[in-house]
């Protein structure tokens, strides 16, 4: 039994076999994902778990070098939540919804929340520990 950090078996599971570069996004959940796509989903009911709390727990395991956002999440809820994750998530890159929306076809996985707040989807982009 683990003391500490992420006991989802498969989160926990999947976040060990990803490698610098590769791209995680942390989804609301109505973020369209690609069938393809591999798919934690967490959701339980709206609003849970809460998009800060996963984005938190996944920042204590991995190694993030950089970010995407959606450019209309600026001002926003979901916009304070990065603003406070800043110094774990590296630089930010900012880019129309729709685009974001194509990335996520791109990531190696998404892990799906309860959050119900507008453009509550971030892309992390893998780093190295060393």
């Amino acid at each position: 039994m683990k003391r500490r950090g992420i006991l989802h078996a498969e989160l926990a599971g999947r976040l060990a076999g990803l490698g610098h570069t590769d791209l995680v996004c942390v989804a609301d959940c109505g973020l369209p994902i690609p069938r393809e796509t591999p798919v934690v989903d967490l959701a339980l009911v709206q609003g849970l778990p809460a998009f800060a709390d996963v984005l938190d727990a996944l920042l204590d395991e991995i190694v993030v070098e950089g970010y995407v956002v959606a450019r209309e999440a600026t001002g926003g809820a979901a916009d304070r939540t990065f603003e406070q994750c800043a110094g774990l998530l590296g630089p930010r890159e900012e880019v129309p919804h729709e685009e974001l929306k194509e990335l996520v076809g791109r990531c190696a996985l998404v892990v799906r929340t309860g959050e119900a707040t507008p453009y509550a989807n971030v892309v992390l982009r893998c780093g190295v520990a060393f």
